[in-house]
């Protein structure tokens, strides 16, 4: 390995960790820590979702996918696209205005239990299970990605590659929290736009052009250039059903939540929407460029054609930060999502019933114990050396769409959804994932996030229709944010 490479990755981490410092000395209590203080403008907003959203399976997840299928895989990209822009089209705005007429919510638990006035505190246990539950998957998935990069670069065993990456995440998000996080998601968004530009550019321009490359790729085998090879009409609804998920993320909603003002949201979408689809399909390039650069010397991982690509066309100094945009997609989503679960045991669990007195200091101290505790979990996870990426940010990703995605559109915009409901909803929809998973054949090989959605979304509904209607503080609440949003202004309670 060169000393530039090795260099230059020291920088770049030197940098996140310089980060993570200045934003300790801003974070004074829990609000600060997991919701930086409602203060993100729009574009580190904007790059904040879109780094923490596509993680190490931007640059090796969907890559390795194109690789080793061919351009049928480009059905991702499409489904995340609509997606992501119909998130921020409608839910985003709403999602702002609505958690902080809800009392101030801070994490998706508390939004559900101070929007529909849940006493029992039954919403906020189902919520921070889910996230416990399915972020623990997320974690690890970007924890693999992690051990592949290192051990591919540096050639160190998969274990320490594993934990050097622990240590430097959970440094930084344990001193500085979100916006130590949102920050250097923002830096990491552009290593990673930067990164998916050039890849995909020179690789190409390798093979001789677009034209050249699509010949070479076709005489090696015309299956690879055609996106409906072996795509059946329920495959094509479970690549596209990935655009489901981001209704439910609460890493995701967590940056609508915090944008500075709900009038900013409008311009993190374009600046997210661009990030994105460039980003999507650079991504898709490379994977597709590697079928005919690897040809005589296939890969062995197909995950690893990002890496290979860097590896072999650029001089060793550029090498090092095209490798560090790679960490910085593992990075920027792994923050995130400790973060996410940080809050769900500190403010819904910790805060709600066991220390209700709890000091600002004591909160953010709990919160950083939790960021440790839940990393060395997923670092026990991640120890399996063979597992997928793609596996397992989608049953993950699945999980949160189904559980929440539902739940979160009908709260913005359906006044008669109930406490009852959105409770059963919350359940029907994670165990459907979980059981849906276990099995294969048939009507199972659809991507479980499809009928847990579906299901999630009828089983609340059902059930505000036969339980208990809303209660009067619920519905005037909801009255009060539907005025907000048209007067432009927050509309709190008395």
């Amino acid at each position: 390995m060169a000393m530039g490479t090795i260099f230059a990755f020291a920088i770049y981490l030197i940098g996140m960790l310089a980060i993570g410092l200045i934003c300790y000395k801003l974070t004074s209590n829990l609000s600060d820590y997991i919701l930086g203080g409602r203060g993100l403008n729009p574009a580190v907003a904007a790059l904040s979702a879109g780094a923490s959203d596509m993680s190490g399976w931007l640059l090796l997840g969907l890559p390795g996918a194109v690789y080793a299928s061919g351009m049928n895989q480009i059905w991702i990209g499409i489904g995340l696209v609509i997606g992501a822009y119909l998130n921020w089209q409608f839910v985003a705005k709403r999602l702002r205005v609505y958690t902080e007429v809800a009392k101030d919510s801070i994490t998706i638990p508390d939004y559900l239990e101070n929007r529909f006035d849940d006493r029992s505190h039954i919403l906020r246990i189902i919520s921070a299970a889910v996230i416990l539950l399915f972020f623990t998957f997320y974690v690890s998935s970007g924890l693999v990605a992690g051990g592949v990069l290192f051990e591919e670069t540096f050639n160190l065993s998969y274990q320490w590659a594993l934990w050097i990456g622990v240590l430097v995440i959970v440094s930084y998000t344990f001193l500085g929290g979100f916006m130590a996080v949102s920050w250097t998601d923002f830096v990491q968004g552009i290593l990673m736009f930067l990164a998916l530009i050039v890849v995909p550019i020179i690789a190409v321009n390798e093979m001789g052009g677009w034209d050249q490359l699509t010949d070479t790729v076709g005489q090696m085998d015309p299956s690879y250039n055609g996106v409906m090879t072996d795509m059946t009409l329920m495959g094509i609804i479970s690549l596209m059903a990935w655009g489901l998920g981001y209704f439910g993320q609460p890493h995701i909603l967590a940056r609508f939540m915090a944008v500075r003002s709900p009038s900013d949201v409008p311009t993190a979408r374009l600046i997210n929407m661009g990030w994105m689809i460039f980003g999507l399909y650079g991504a898709i390039f490379v994977g597709y460029s590697g079928i005919a650069y690897f040809a005589d010397n296939p890969l062995a991982n197909s995950e690893t054609v990002f890496i290979s690509f860097v590896q072999v066309l650029f001089h060793p100094w550029v090498s090092g930060f095209l490798l560090a945009a790679i960490l910085a997609a593992i990075m920027s989503t792994i923050d995130s999502q400790l973060l996410v679960c940080s809050s769900a045991l500190t403010e819904d669990i910790y805060k709600a019933f066991l220390r209700k007195d709890a000091s600002q200091k004591e909160l953010v101290q709990v919160s950083r114990l939790a960021v440790v505790g839940i990393a060395l979990l997923a670092t026990l996870l991640a120890m399996d050396r063979d597992s997928n990426v793609l596996d397992l940010v989608s049953y993950a990703w699945a999980g949160f769409g189904a559980a929440f995605g539902p739940i979160v559109i009908l709260s913005l915009f359906w006044r008669g959804l109930s406490r009852n409901g959105a409770a059963a909803g919350l359940i029907v929809g994670a165990v459907t994932v979980v059981v849906w998973k276990q099995l294969s054949g048939g009507l199972f090989d659809l991507y479980e996030i499809v009928p847990g959605f579906i299901l999630c979304g009828v089983a609340a509904i059902l059930v505000s229709k036969i339980g208990p209607a809303p209660s009067k503080t619920v519905t005037d609440d909801y009255d009060r944010t539907e005025a907000s949003l048209r007067s432009g202004r927050i509309e709190t309670a008395g």
